[in-house]
């Protein structure tokens, strides 16, 4: 039997509601004409397997009322429909915290006799009894805190398994046990039963593990059941399972096509049938696998439809937590990759080899730049020597603060700043002092340190310092910091300040090392120790060239583990 593919929901239902009212037909009329019996043999008639469909549910928001009508919620007597239940069951009054006016236990107002276990009390010999008094086992179980949620949010609690152990007289007993839960007035009936078998607890954690659930559609009868997994998928009550149109409502409007297909090869009779559908459960998009399988009578058509449904909305939004996650490491990849390019032409622009004219006024120069980070190829840290026009020799190291290309930006300008005052002649203190109003002027408040000077051909170093290590000068074997009295604050920091040049003659041979802090800084640790460390390094080091002497400072495992960006200059007077 073929359907034609509907084009909206109500469409969808309306089929349904035509099949189900064309199978009820057939097999009413199949029923009014029983052929007869061999002799001996009772007559069934299909008219026992349906009734009248089933009423309409009521509201899953509404607040179930009490199960009897002689029980007064306000009293402590015993609700006449407890022992019609086949189950251990109470009726319990809601205990509230005065402080937080929370529920912090129940009363047990009512029970019947029906006992879960041969070593617990029946419950009707508990009335009068807090619940945690009555059943301490259900403490750390979790079961309380649901019961106090029940009663705050309304609704029903369904088939939670307690693993209940408790000690009496000595002995630990324990007994896995089924609860249930709904509101009763304002008071809760709470029902639990033993776990019928391992099977059943099984298949209980299997549709919990696995977020699957079935649900049987009984098309004669109208009757629907639901498994608790399939009612914790949709969010529903076990008591108030969904009709197939219900089924429809929650459908996204986009899987309709695919939804009426799956449902009319079901009700035509094909087995199985596969789909992928998305539901709307209270506003959340969940996308179901679905399995159908009719359940064929004795007319060969359909009479029942068991669904079996695999929740896969956390694989869903896994997975498309994953894809976002990828997009976004490949953004920040080709980012990274624009930057590094951007800093590799960077580094090549600003912090070139040396230039062979320095060794023709009797100079050897070396350097070394090592940032803080690995895929960084540039950052605050920045020299510069080279030769004058008038003959002399521009030396300076610096640090501007900060990593990335902010601090690259700030860096070149400084340089090249630096760069353009010394084409004027001007000492070494009126350099950093003009460099220092420049930087002081800057909007970003950033600050940067700085030696800057010059070697003039009687290879006598002037200098000024800013904030900076003093450089390290390694003579006659052994290696110290040169002496300044004339250090001044960072660049950036007090406008107006005048920086003084310090003036120290250079001798043949002399090896001078100008650093920046990464290379003497360590977290917990005085700065002025790093220094002791890079001199010992530097004075192990004496009879290397500039460039023996920078290799070995970096072999140097005591000189590993740098935080910040470090570089180094190296100038030998020949």
């Amino acid at each position: 039997m073929s359907f034609p593919l509907p084009d909206s929901v109500d469409d969808l239902k309306d089929l349904i509601g035509r099949e189900v009212a064309s199978l009820r037909a057939s097999v009413r009329r199949t029923a009014e004409q029983p052929s007869a019996p061999p002799p001996g043999e009772e007559v069934t008639t299909p008219v026992q397997l349906f009734a009248a469909p089933a009423p309409a549910p009521a509201s899953r928001d509404a607040r179930p009322r009490c199960l009897c009508s002689t029980h007064d919620p306000g009293a402590s007597g015993t609700c006449s429909a407890l022992s019609a239940i086949p189950a251990s069951a109470v009726l319990l009054e809601p205990v509230y915290d005065e402080a937080t006016r929370g529920v912090r236990d129940f009363l047990i107002v009512a029970g019947n006799r029906i006992r879960s276990a041969d070593w617990l009390e029946a419950p009707d010999q508990q009335v009068g009894q807090r619940f945690l008094e009555a059943r301490p086992g259900a403490a750390n179980s979790g079961l309380l805190p649901a019961l106090a949620d029940l009663v705050t949010r309304g609704g029903t609690m369904e088939g939670r398994v307690v693993d209940y152990t408790e000690q009496r007289l000595g002995r630990l007993h324990r007994a896995p046990l089924l609860y249930s839960a709904a509101l009763c007035g304002e008071q809760v009936l709470l029902t639990w039963r033993p776990v019928q078998s391992q099977t059943e607890l099984l298949t209980i954690d299997a549709q919990y593990l696995a977020s699957m659930g079935w649900g049987h559609w009984d098309l004669l009868s109208g009757k629907v059941t639901w498994s608790e997994g399939l009612c914790r998928i949709f969010h529903a009550d076990v008591r108030m399972p969904w009709s197939l149109e219900q089924l429809c409502d929650a459908l996204l409007p986009d899987d309709l096509t695919a939804l009426a297909e799956f449902l009319t090869s079901v009700l035509a009779g094909e087995e199985p049938a596969w789909t992928r559908i998305r539901f709307v459960v209270l506003g959340e998009v969940r996308t179901l696998d679905l399995l159908g399988r009719p359940v064929t009578g004795t007319d060969g058509r359909p009479w029942a439809v068991n669904l079996v449904a695999r929740d896969l909305t956390p694989q869903i939004r896994s997975r498309r937590r994953l894809a976002e996650t990828e997009r976004e490491s490949d953004r920040l990849r080709r980012q990274t990759q624009a930057e590094r390019r951007v800093a590799d032409a960077l580094r090549e622009a600003l912090l070139p080899t040396h230039s062979q004219a320095l060794a023709a006024v009797g100079l050897t120069v070396a350097a070394s730049y090592r940032p803080a980070e690995a895929d960084a190829a540039v950052g605050g840290d920045w020299y510069k020597c080279r030769l004058l026009p008038d003959g002399r020799v521009l030396v300076a190291i610096g640090d501007a603060a900060g990593h990335g290309l902010d601090a690259v930006a700030r860096m070149s300008q400084q340089r090249h700043a630096l760069a353009g005052l010394a084409q004027t002649g001007a000492s070494a203190g009126e350099i950093t002092t003009w460099l220092n109003e420049l930087i002081c002027s800057e909007p970003t408040g950033q600050t940067a340190t700085v030696i800057a000077g010059h070697i003039d051909d009687s290879h006598t170093l002037h200098w000024a310092d800013a904030g900076h290590p003093a450089p390290l000068l390694l003579r006659d074997g052994r290696a110290r910091p040169l002496h300044t009295g004339r250090r001044g604050p960072l660049l950036g920091a007090l406008p107006g300040y005048a920086y003084e040049t310090t003036s120290t003659p250079l001798r043949s041979g002399d090896l001078l090392l100008l650093y920046t802090d990464g290379m003497v800084e360590r977290r917990g640790e005085d700065i002025s120790k790093g220094i002791e460390r890079l001199a010992e390094t530097m004075t192990r080091a004496a009879g290397s060239g500039p460039q023996e002497l920078i290799d070995a400072v970096l072999a140097d495992p005591d000189q590993a583990g740098h935080e910040d960006d470090a570089c180094m200059l190296v100038i030998r007077v020949d």
